[in-house]
């Protein structure tokens, strides 16, 4: 019998296409076509739609499979949904209507950290699975790990230190807010990193080892590898950057490293695809500014959609993801080792295992320009290194694999509750 699956994300790729919401969505599709029943439900705010009074749910797309819950309460601390006479009687009513024998969360931002408990109450029987894609359950800073103050990696989450960020919170709230998200994903049946570096933060925070599985992300499996050809002096020199644009995202040190470059006379160019949504103006004047430094070697293409990746990254040789964070498996990783593009990357979180110095990709320093200079450097002027990457480039698993790991996953928990 075709399991029922209900997917669960923060959001909706139609109306913000992170990396979460877009895995989520691809692997909703892909559950399908293996012939499961699933339906998808993205939870969203006032930002991306205004509030039908009357119900929580609103219809996406053109079929019946997707809905929005729109949750426009939510205490983003404690990771609480705290609408108690709307938001949390209309999820019992979908739970009971769908009867899903797997939930697969994705994500507890908006739907509250209290949604696996009420599964749990709900639909004793069903499988609750959740796969932890960032550190918003250890992290208050948005999840990012990173100090408030300073541009600091946070190594680990403790009331005292966490307090260091909020000061105005104290750390027996810290303290609160931890026993509090434990005792909630006491309901979830089983984890599922896309990396072993997330999967040892939340060992190290306190979840049971195991209990995570490490099964990595997917890509649809239609992204055939798209040729760029040499310019008349045979160099490989155009670099691409793919991905919004945020303080984390390394945007101003791969500018720093671009005025470098053009101080030291090297001929390079530059492509920067993703736009600026919800940034601070002060962070958006600062990349102006930067952007105008260097418009001799750097073009600004400004936002872009999933389908046109493919055909940008046609006119690139590199890929460069110089993330100051400790991100977790980016998509635009696999969708550039999938268009057979070397990749250079900050050499920490997710990013050093999908990337091998010198193998499939060059490594660097995070926040660190002159080494991203250095890289970029040496890239621009050696293509048979580009040509050595290229060929170890390595092409991620379909996301038709991806859902066949997880749909086992899903039968072995089943098969664990049978007596034997």
């Amino acid at each position: 019998m075709a399991e029922r699956i209900l997917v669960v994300a923060h959001n909706h790729p139609d109306l913000h296409p992170g990396g979460t919401e877009i895995f989520a969505h691809d692997l909703f599709r892909a559950y399908q076509r293996a012939g499961a029943e699933a339906l998808f439900l993205g939870a969203t705010n006032r930002i991306h739609r205004d509030e039908k009074p009357g119900t929580s749910f609103q219809g996406i797309g053109n079929g019946q499979d997707e809905i929005l819950l729109w949750a426009g309460h939510f205490d983003r601390f404690f990771m609480s949904q705290v609408d108690l006479y709307g938001v949390i009687p209309d999820l019992e009513a979908l739970l009971t209507e769908f009867r899903p024998d797997v939930v697969h969360i994705h994500h507890l931002l908006l739907i509250g950290a209290e949604f696996p408990a009420l599964v749990r109450r709900v639909l004793p029987e069903a499988r609750i699975v959740m796969t932890l894609h960032d550190y918003y359950l250890i992290c208050a800073h948005d999840g990012l790990m990173m100090r408030t103050s300073g541009r600091e990696r946070c190594h680990g989450a403790s009331p005292d230190r966490c307090h260091g960020c909020f000061p105005e919170v104290g750390a027996d709230q810290f303290l609160l807010r931890e026993r509090y998200l434990k005792t909630l994903l006491s309901a979830v049946d089983r984890f599922v990193s896309p990396s072993a570096f997330l999967r040892d933060r939340f060992v190290a925070w306190g979840l049971d080892a195991d209990h995570i599985d490490v099964i990595a992300n997917g890509q649809p499996g239609d992204g055939r590898p798209v040729a760029r050809s040499r310019g008349t002096d045979g160099a490989r020199n155009v670099f691409g950057y793919f991905g919004n644009l945020n303080p984390w995202k390394g945007g101003t040190v791969l500018l720093d490293a671009a005025e470098r470059l053009i101080g030291a006379g090297v001929d390079f160019e530059l492509r920067v695809h993703g736009g600026t949504p919800f940034q601070a103006e002060a962070f958006k004047t600062e990349l102006d500014e930067r952007f105008a430094r260097t418009t001799s070697h750097v073009v600004r293409r400004g936002a872009y959609r999933r389908e046109d990746v493919p055909h940008l990254m046609a006119a690139v040789d590199w890929v460069v993801v110089p993330s100051i964070w400790w991100e977790n498996a980016p998509l635009v990783i696999q969708e550039a080792q999938q268009q057979g593009r070397p990749v250079i990357v900050s050499g920490i979180g997710g990013m050093a295992e999908m990337v091998e110095h010198g193998f499939n990709g060059l490594t660097v320093a995070p926040d660190d320009p002159i080494d991203l200079a250095r890289a970029m450097r040496q890239a621009a002027a050696d293509p048979d290194l580009w040509v050595r990457l290229s060929e170890n480039a390595k092409a991620p698993p379909t996301i038709d694999v991806v859902a066949r790991n997880y749909l086992a996953l899903f039968g072995a928990l089943e098969r664990a509750r049978i007596p034997a």
